[in-house]
């Protein structure tokens, strides 16, 4: 098996057994709820922990609590999205205010037939991004320096993690999504979200809630979300 990371900086060989094992444990985690994975999507998914600790040292995009954590907190967070979908092929998604490129990165390794744009308006958040698409070999994603306000395409799915209220959130990003669609769910936005929404959902009767604990057993997810809005067809 060839990883795609490179050990080359770690002189000791003990030292570079246990860093390995450790990705494999805690990736493992991934590999437990999605257990149809391709090698290629599991190399992947492996790859992950060792190019976010090796950019946070360079670049905080990932808080310090949370890099330990970081298939918890972000790379199956991320991926709570695919349990309320499975993007059909040619699907295109729009994440809004991604950060380290999350949830954009582990949905596109997910679904390698989708069509991601992952967009930031910090410019060392979108250079991480765009060099972890790199160093993956991930095709089907690219990373934009600017705000939703600012893009002209339209995309069937918008997705984030909790950048703003839900008024605020739609106010960005309802003209970026087309109208109908053909997946399973009309296009809309997969908004991840926790907490007690009542008050920022209640213009929107409509937003369907998918409690996370429903699909993972962790604690994390006790209060996780994903808030799905329809955009509106009239």
């Amino acid at each position: 098996m060839r990883y795609i990371f490179d050990w080359k900086d770690f002189e000791c060989e003990n030292t570079t057994f246990a860093l390995k094992t450790i990705e494999f444990v805690n990736s493992g985690l991934i590999f437990n709820y999605f257990p149809t994975l391709s090698e290629k999507q599991r190399e992947q998914f492996r790859a992950l922990e060792s190019l976010y600790q090796d950019w946070n040292l360079k670049i905080n995009v990932v808080s310090r609590k949370d890099i330990d954590q970081l298939y918890l907190r972000h790379v199956l967070h991320s991926l709570g999205i695919a349990k309320i979908i499975t993007f059909k092929a040619g699907t295109t998604v729009l994440d809004v205010g991604t950060g380290g490129g999350f949830p954009a990165i582990p949905l596109a390794i997910l679904f390698p037939e989708v069509e991601f744009t992952a967009i930031d308006p910090i410019r060392k958040k979108i250079k991480v991004v765009d060099e972890v698409i790199s160093q993956l070999g991930l095709l089907n994603i690219q990373a934009v320096q600017t705000r939703a306000e600012n893009m002209k395409t339209q995309f069937d799915f918008v997705v984030s993690r909790a950048v703003a209220a839900m008024p605020t959130f739609v106010n960005w990003t309802a003209a970026r999504i087309a109208p109908g669609g053909f997946n399973e769910m009309p296009n809309g936005i997969l908004y991840l979200k926790g907490g007690d929404l009542r008050e920022e959902l209640k213009e929107y009767p409509e937003a369907v809630i998918y409690p996370l604990k429903a699909y993972f057993t962790e604690d994390f997810f006790e209060t996780k979300v994903v808030v799905y809005w329809p955009v509106p067809t009239g």
